[in-house]
C-alpha cells in the first residue's frame, strides 16, 4: 500500500482546505512531520485512518467530534485520499456526521456521513467501474484490499512507540489483549469457550445424576434401617435385600402361630362370659318378682285413687268455667262505669239503655258527615294564604337582588380594561425571557473564562517549570547510569588483565601478547548499583513524561480560554451582565404572571356576563310573581266567609269534625259495654246450673267432695305409670325364667372370669405385636427390593457419565491452560505465543543492529509466577552480560529502539499473517528525543534500510537534530484561526 495524496477540509484543527503530496514527500523515501504541540500532526495520520475506515485510532475515535470548530459554516468537512493497493489506484472521499446551521431559518441540522470510492484506471475484477458509495460496501472493499482490519492497520502502518513501550512492560493478560486484536484468534477463543460450556453442561448432568443416585442411596439406607458404608457397592446392596427377605418370611410365620393361640383364649373367655350373663339374668328376675309381690297392697290403693280422680274431672271442668263467667261479669261492670265517666267529662247526658245510646250515636254521625265536606275547603284556604305570604317574600327578595346586581355591573367595564392591559404586558415579557436568559448565560460563561485565564496561565508556567526540572533530573540520571555501566566494564577488564601472564593466551582475544592491559578504575560499581541507577533513571523518565503531559494540557486549557474570550473583546462583562440580569428578572417575573392574568381576565368577563344573565332572569321572575299574587288574593277573599261559619268556636273545621267524631266513639263504646254486661250476667246463671248437674252425675255428695277427689294431670300420669311399669316388669321377669337357655341355671351359681380374661389379653397382645412386626418387615422388604433395583440401575447409568466427564474435564483444562498443561498456556495463548515468537525473531534482527549487537529479544513459553499462564513472555538478551533481562530494565533510549524494533517486526508479521498488501508507507510516532547521537545514527540506518526497499517512512517528532538530518519536512503551524501545513526541502 502506497499513499499518494491527502486532502482534508474543516477536519480537526484545520479550518480550511489542506493538501499533502506524499509522492513529493516520499521522493527521498524519508520525511519529517513536525510542529508545535497541539498543532495537528497526529490529526494528519487520523485523516488517513478516517478516509480508509471511517474512524480514528485510540480514545480520539470515541468522541466522534471531527469537524473543526473554527471552520466557516459553508465549508464542508471531508477527507480525500489517493492511494495504490495491490497495483490498483483508488480515491476515497469520506465525510463524517456533524451538525451544521440550517440554510433556511434558525437552528442546526445533522449532516449525514457519506463516502465514495472511485477507481483511477481500470477497476479490479468483480468491481463496478463507476465506484462504490455505500458505507458498508466501501468498508468491506478496503478491508479486503488491505488484507487487515482497522486495528491491525493502526498498529502496522501507524507505529506509536508509546503503545509498544507499554507492550514491553505489560503483563501477560495485557499482551494477550493486543495480540488478539492483531492476529484475530477469536476462533480459538470460541473453541476454548465451547469446551468450557460443554464441561459446565456435562458437569450439571453429572451432578444431577449423582444427586439422584445419592438420594436413592439415602432412601435405600433409611429403608434398610442402617447407615451405608463409605464405598457402597452391589455386594452390600444384595446382602441388605437378602436379609430383609429372610426377616419378612420369619415374621409371617410368627403371625400364624400367635393367631391360633389368640383364637383359643378368646373362645374360652366367651364361654365364661355367657355363663356369667345367664346367672345374672336368673338372679335379677327372681329378686324383682319377690319385690313386686311385697308391693301388691300399695298398687290397690293407687288404682282406687286413680278411679276417683277420673270421676271428678267433669265437675272440675264445670267449676272452672263458672269462675271464668263470674270474672267476665266483673270486667263488663268496670267497662260500663269507665265509659259512663268518660261521656260525662265530654258533656254527654246518657243512660244505661242500649237503644237510647244507639240513637244518640246516629245523630252525632250525621253532624260529622255534614261538616266533613268543608274540611278540604278550609285546608285549601290555609294553603293559599301560606302561598300568598311566601310569594310576597319572594317578590321582596327578587327586588333586593335586582338592586345589588345593577350595583355590581356598574364597576365591571373598568376592571375588564385593567385586566386586558396587564395581560398584554405579560405577553410581551414572556416573548423576551428566552433571549435574555441566553444572553445572561453567555455573559456568565465569558466571565468565568475571564476569571479562569490568570489561573490557567499560572498553571501553564508552573507546568513548564516542573517540565524543565524533570528534563534536567532525567539527564542527570541517564549520565549516572552511563558512568556506572562504564565503570563496571572497566572493572571487568581490569580483573581480566590482572590474571594475564606473558606467553599465556588472553581469554578474550586469544593473543599471547598483552601490550596495554587495563588498570582498575577509580570508580567501583556493582550490578546492583547499575540496576538501582537504571530504576532511578526510569522513574525520572516517567516523571519527565508526566511533566510534558501537564504542559500540553495546560497550554490547551489556555488556548481554549483565549479562543472563547475573543468575541467578547472590548465588552464590560460585569456591567453588561448586571444590566441583562436586571432585565431578565423583571421579564421573568412579569411572564410568570401570564397564566394568572389570563385566568383573571376570563374570570372577570365570565362574572360580568353571569350578572347580566341574572338581571334578565330576575326581571322575568318579578313579572311572573306579580301575576300569581293577584289571582291568589281574589280566591282567598271569596272562600273566607264559608270557612269561618263551619269552624264555629273551634280553631279549624277539622278540629270541630274531630270533636264530633270523639263523642260518637264514646257513645258507641258505652252502648257496647252495657250490652256485654247483660250477656255476662245471663251466662253466670246458666253455668251454676251446669256445676250442680255434673256433681250428681259423678256420684259425689257435693261439689266440695268432687273437687277434693280431683288430682293434677301429673299425679294421674304418675299413678298410671307406676301401675303399668309393675305389670310389665312382672311379665318380663316371668318370661325370663321361662327361657329354655336358662334351664338348670341357679341364681346362686358362682363364675370366676379373671384367669380367662388375663389369658385372652396376653394372647391378643402377642398376636398384635407379631402382626405389626410382620407388616413392618414386609414393608421394609418391599421398599428395599424396589429401591435396590432403582439404585442398581442408577449406578449402572452413572459409571459411563463419570468416565466421559473425567475425560472432557481433563481435556478442557489442557485447552484452557490448566491441569496437565505444564506450560499453563491456553489454546489461544499457544497460538499467540507462536505469533509472538515470530515477532521476536523479526524484531531481534533490527534490535541487534540498532543496539550495535548488544540486545536481542527472547520469547519465553514458561509459566508465570504463582501458576499464572505462560507463553507470552518477552525479555531482552544483553550480549554484554550474557544474561536475559526483563524489558522493564531498559533505559528510556533503549526502550525506544526496542519498541521501534518490535513495532517494525510486528508490522512485518501481521502483514504476512493477514496476507495483505505490501506496506510501502509507514509512520513512526515520537520517541526519538530519548536517544543519544550514536543510537540515533543506528536507528536512522534502520530507517534507511526500510526506505531502500521502496518504502516511504514518515517520522513524527519534535527532536531538533532530526530537522538537520532530514531535509524533507512537513511542518504543521498552529494559529487561533486554525492550523496550516507547510512543506520544506
Amino acid at each position: 500500500m502506497r499513499l499518494h495524496r491527502l486532502e482534508l477540509s474543516a477536519f480537526g484543527p484545520y479550518a480550511g482546505t489542506e493538501e499533502v503530496d506524499f509522492d513529493a514527500l516520499g521522493a527521498e523515501g524519508l520525511f519529517l512531520l513536525h510542529g508545535d504541540t497541539g498543532a495537528g500532526k497526529t490529526t494528519l495520520l487520523d485523516a488517513v485512518a478516517f478516509a480508509l475506515f471511517g474512524s480514528v485510532p485510540g480514545m480520539r475515535g470515541e468522541t466522534k467530534r471531527l469537524r473543526c470548530d473554527y471552520a466557516h459554516a459553508d465549508l464542508h468537512t471531508q477527507v480525500a485520499l489517493d492511494l495504490t493497493v495491490q497495483s490498483h489506484r483508488l480515491r476515497i472521499v469520506r465525510s463524517p456526521e456533524y451538525e451544521r446551521p440550517k440554510k433556511r431559518g434558525a437552528g442546526v441540522t445533522t449532516q449525514n456521513a457519506k463516502v465514495s470510492l472511485s477507481w483511477v484506471g481500470a477497476a479490479p475484477a468483480g468491481h463496478a467501474p463507476d465506484g462504490i458509495t455505500r458505507i458498508d460496501e466501501v468498508a468491506d472493499t478496503v478491508e479486503r484490499l488491505l488484507g487487515m482490519t482497522k486495528d491491525q492497520f493502526f498498529q502496522v502502518v501507524l507505529l506509536p512507540q508509546g503503545d509498544f513501550a507499554r507492550f514491553l512492560r505489560s503483563s501477560t493478560d495485557e499482551r494477550e489483549t493486543l495480540l488478539e486484536k492483531l492476529f484475530g484468534t477469536q476462533n480459538f477463543e470460541r473453541v476454548e469457550r465451547w469446551f468450557r460450556d460443554r464441561r459446565q453442561e456435562r458437569r450439571r448432568e453429572l451432578d444431577q445424576a449423582r444427586v439422584g443416585a445419592g438420594e436413592l442411596l439415602a432412601r435405600f439406607a433409611q429403608a434398610a434401617g442402617g447407615e451405608p458404608p463409605e464405598e457402597p457397592g452391589v455386594e452390600w446392596l444384595d446382602g441388605v435385600v437378602s436379609a430383609a427377605a429372610v426377616l419378612d418370611r420369619e415374621t409371617s410365620a410368627a403371625v400364624e402361630q400367635t393367631a391360633a393361640v389368640r383364637a383359643a383364649a378368646e373362645e374360652a373367655l366367651a364361654r365364661g362370659k355367657s355363663l356369667e350373663e345367664k346367672v345374672r339374668r336368673v338372679r335379677r328376675a327372681t329378686d324383682e318378682l319377690a319385690e313386686l309381690a311385697a308391693q301388691a297392697g300399695a298398687r290397690a290403693a293407687w288404682r282406687a285413687e286413680l278411679d276417683d280422680a277420673r270421676r271428678a274431672q267433669p265437675v272440675v271442668a264445670a267449676e272452672e268455667q263458672s269462675r271464668r263467667v263470674r270474672r267476665a261479669v266483673e270486667a263488663a261492670e268496670a267497662a260500663v262505669e269507665e265509659c259512663a265517666d268518660e261521656a260525662a267529662r265530654h258533656g254527654l247526658s246518657v243512660s244505661s239503655d242500649v237503644a237510647e245510646l244507639r240513637a244518640l250515636a246516629g245523630g252525632l254521625r250525621e253532624e260529622a258527615g255534614a261538616l266533613g265536606g268543608l274540611v278540604a275547603e278550609a285546608d285549601r284556604q290555609e294553603q293559599d294564604e301560606e302561598r300568598l305570604s311566601a310569594l310576597l317574600k319572594q317578590v321582596e327578595a327578587a327586588e333586593d337582588e335586582r338592586v345589588r346586581v345593577d350595583s355590581r355591573l356598574a364597576g365591571f367595564p373598568e376592571r375588564i380594561a385593567a385586566a386586558r392591559e396587564a395581560l398584554a404586558e405579560a405577553t410581551a415579557a414572556r416573548a423576551a425571557v428566552d433571549g435574555l436568559r441566553a444572553r445572561r448565560d453567555e455573559l456568565a460563561a465569558a466571565a468565568r473564562d475571564r476569571d479562569g485565564l490568570p489561573r490557567a496561565r499560572a498553571a501553564l508556567e508552573d507546568a513548564r517549570e516542573h517540565d524543565r526540572d524533570a528534563v534536567d533530573a532525567h539527564q542527570d540520571a541517564r549520565e549516572r547510569v552511563q558512568v556506572l555501566r562504564q565503570a563496571r566494564l572497566d572493572g571487568m577488564a581490569a580483573e581480566l588483565a590482572a590474571g594475564l601472564a606473558d606467553g599465556q593466551a588472553c581469554p578474550v582475544c586469544g593473543s599471547d601478547a598483552h601490550p596495554v592491559p587495563a588498570h582498575p578504575s577509580d570508580v567501583v560499581a556493582t550490578a546492583a548499583d547499575e540496576r538501582a541507577a537504571q530504576e532511578v533513571e526510569q522513574e525520572a523518565l516517567r516523571a519527565r513524561e508526566r511533566g510534558r503531559e501537564r504542559v500540553v494540557a495546560a497550554q490547551a486549557a489556555v488556548d481554549a480560554l483565549l479562543a472563547r474570550l475573543t468575541p467578547w473583546a472590548g465588552v464590560d462583562l460585569d456591567a453588561e451582565s448586571a444590566a441583562v440580569g436586571t432585565r431578565f428578572e423583571a421579564a421573568r417575573e412579569s411572564a410568570a404572571r401570564f397564566e394568572v392574568l389570563e385566568k383573571e381576565l376570563q374570570g372577570v368577563e365570565q362574572d360580568a356576563e353571569g350578572l347580566r344573565a341574572r338581571r334578565d332572569e330576575l326581571d322575568r321572575t318579578l313579572a311572573s310573581l306579580g301575576s300569581t299574587r293577584v289571582q291568589l288574593v281574589a280566591v282567598i277573599a271569596q272562600r273566607r266567609s264559608t270557612v269561618e261559619q263551619a269552624r264555629g268556636s273551634f280553631a279549624t273545621v277539622a278540629d270541630r269534625v274531630a270533636d264530633v267524631q270523639r263523642r260518637v266513639a264514646l257513645v258507641d263504646r258505652l252502648a257496647d259495654a252495657c250490652a256485654a254486661l247483660a250477656a255476662a250476667r245471663e251466662r253466670v246463671v246458666e253455668q251454676e246450673r251446669a256445676v250442680r248437674d255434673a256433681v250428681a252425675l259423678a256420684g259425689f255428695g257435693s261439689p266440695a267432695e268432687a273437687l277434693g277427689a280431683a288430682r293434677e294431670d301429673t299425679v294421674v300420669d304418675k299413678l298410671r305409670g307406676r301401675l303399668a311399669d309393675a305389670a310389665a316388669a312382672e311379665k318380663q321377669h316371668r318370661a325370663t325364667l321361662a327361657d329354655p337357655d336358662l334351664f338348670g341355671v341357679l341364681p346362686d351359681t358362682a363364675v370366676d372370669l379373671g384367669p380367662l380374661v388375663e389369658a385372652a389379653t396376653v394372647a391378643r397382645a402377642d398376636a398384635q405385636q407379631a402382626y405389626a412386626s410382620a407388616q413392618q418387615a414386609h414393608a421394609r422388604f418391599v421398599d428395599v427390593r424396589d429401591l435396590g433395583k432403582r439404585l442398581r440401575a442408577a449406578w449402572t447409568a452413572l459409571a459411563p457419565v463419570e468416565a466421559s466427564f473425567a475425560e472432557l474435564d481433563a481435556l478442557t483444562d489442557v485447552v484452557n491452560g490448566r491441569g496437565q498443561n505444564a506450560a499453563k498456556m491456553s489454546l489461544r495463548s499457544y497460538v499467540l505465543a507462536a505469533r509472538l515468537e515470530e515477532v521476536a525473531l523479526s524484531a531481534s534482527a533490527r534490535l541487534r543492529e540498532m543496539s550495535q549487537g548488544r540486545y536481542s529479544f527472547r520469547h519465553s513459553a514458561a509459566a508465570g509466577r504463582h501458576g499464572t499462564r505462560g507463553g507470552l513472555g518477552l525479555d531482552v538478551l544483553d550480549d554484554y552480560s550474557g544474561r536475559v533481562r526483563p524489558a522493564k530494565t531498559l533505559s528510556g533510549g533503549e526502550s525506544f529502539i526496542a519498541s521501534l524494533a518490535l513495532a517494525l517486526g510486528l508490522a512485518d508479521v501481521v502483514a504476512a499473517e493477514s496476507g495483505g498488501a505490501l506496506l510501502d508507507t509507514l509512520f513512526v510516532d515520537e520517541g526519538f528525543g530519548t536517544l543519544d547521537a550514536n543510537t540515533l545514527d543506528d536507528v536512522m540506518a534502520i530507517l534507511d534500510d526500510l526506505r531502500s526497499g521502496g518504502r516511504v517512512v514518515g517520522l513524527v517528532s519534535h527532536v531538533e537534530e532530526l530537522r538537520q538530518r532530514i531535509p524533507v519536512r512537513l511542518r504543521v503551524a498552529k494559529a487561533r484561526t486554525g492550523s496550516t501545513i507547510q512543506v520544506t526541502g
